[in-house]
């Protein structure tokens, strides 16, 4: 009777002792940035763009991958695989009895508490499993190269960038040229010439390239010229124009520079005394009205009278002349002249005196030079 009560005290204290081993509490850990599924029974990827207020600060935008997030400007474009034979989804983590002794481990992407020396491990997209068997993140960027430009690795994944004058094309990893002229019409003065990665503005002839955009005109009276000994050059915007010397005509002998005079007043009757040669060069287009020429008595004299009138010349209506004071008056252009052409208008003034019954009259020939283009 005493063999039959121990055995069974034997066997009721092995049951309780299996049971309270039984009831031993069971850990599944997962690494950072994971948390454990219970219904699949494996770690899942927390997104922490959803469950972090204010991830990414800054106006940067969050993205979120496995293990993680990134904080990326709006305009970055993120290249990640999708090989249909690769595992889109982290593996397993391997159910583990907590025991004495033992503790969690970390490597490589994911965490997990060694129970065994054998394992199998799937890597997730961009991952691939190292000499111990843990997931490290893959360089595309050195074993693939696959940006035309500039590539950046990020956690299992990549992106592309382009240099200056470049942009990313639909493929993501192509670059291709922006054609800046398209953006605005002020990018050049006059013409913008797309090239690779670039662009470069052009002036017309008798124009040279100021700074990066802005065309100047030459001075060909200064560099080089075809006008003869008996011709001066004269200047305009966009190129120059050789006029005589002497320009009196007869009856009118040279009695200045630009300076005619009649010398005999029986044959002059009629005629201005004295006619003076100008010249000047306007933009086209110029905008209007503009005060572009001032014609000045060069001699006054008590109780002498100045009158100015435009002679000829303003058929079309382009100019009037202002009076400024009794000797001076403004030539104003009133109508915007295009070019290239060639303007001759004469200017009168005629001096005379009450007092002395004087009279006099000379006569200034303008001849104003359009260039061909607004600039």
């Amino acid at each position: 009777m005493l063999g039959i009560s121990l055995c069974l005290s034997v066997a009721i204290h092995f049951a309780v002792s299996q049971e309270a081993e039984a009831q031993e509490p069971v850990t599944y850990t997962c690494t950072e940035g994971y948390e454990f599924d219970y219904e699949k029974q494996s770690c899942k990827d927390i997104d922490e763009c959803k469950t972090l207020q204010e991830a990414c600060k800054g106006g940067m935008k969050c993205v979120n991958h496995f293990g993680g997030y990134l904080c990326l400007p709006h305009n970055a474009r993120i290249i990640i695989s999708n090989g249909e034979d690769e595992p889109t989804t982290p593996p397993p983590v391997e159910r583990v009895d907590v025991q004495p002794g033992l503790s969690p481990i970390s490597r490589g992407d994911y965490s997990r508490v060694i129970h065994s020396s054998t394992h199998s491990l799937q890597c997730g997209v961009g991952f691939m499993p190292d000499s111990q068997n843990y997931c490290r993140d893959v360089n595309e960027c050195i074993t693939a190269n696959p940006c035309q430009h500039q590539c950046y690795n990020l956690i299992g994944s990549f992106i592309c960038q382009c240099e200056v004058g470049y942009e990313l094309a639909s493929d993501s990893v192509s670059c291709q040229d922006i054609n800046e002229c398209e953006f605005s019409n002020y990018m050049c003065q006059f013409q913008c010439v797309n090239q690779p990665g670039g662009y470069q503005c052009v002036c017309p002839d008798g124009y040279q390239l100021q700074g990066t955009r802005m065309c100047q005109d030459i001075n060909e009276c200064e560099t080089a010229h075809n006008c003869r000994e008996d011709e001066m050059c004269w200047n305009y915007y966009g190129g120059f124009r050789c006029y005589p010397r002497n320009p009196c005509r007869e009856p009118y002998v040279k009695t200045g520079e630009g300076r005619c005079r009649c010398q005999s007043p029986n044959v002059c009757r009629g005629l201005p005394p004295v006619i003076v040669y100008k010249y000047m060069s306007i933009f086209s287009e110029r905008s209007v009205p503009a005060d572009i020429f001032q014609i000045q008595a060069t001699s006054v004299y008590p109780n002498m009278v100045n009158t100015f009138t435009i002679k000829s010349g303003n058929e079309g209506g382009e100019f009037y002349l202002r009076r400024s004071s009794n000797v001076s008056a403004m030539l104003v252009m009133t109508k915007a002249l295009t070019g290239p052409r060639e303007h001759v208008v004469d200017l009168e003034m005629v001096t005379q005196s009450n007092v002395l019954s004087y009279r006099s009259s000379s006569l200034l020939r303008l001849t104003i030079i359009v260039g061909p283009y607004p600039f």
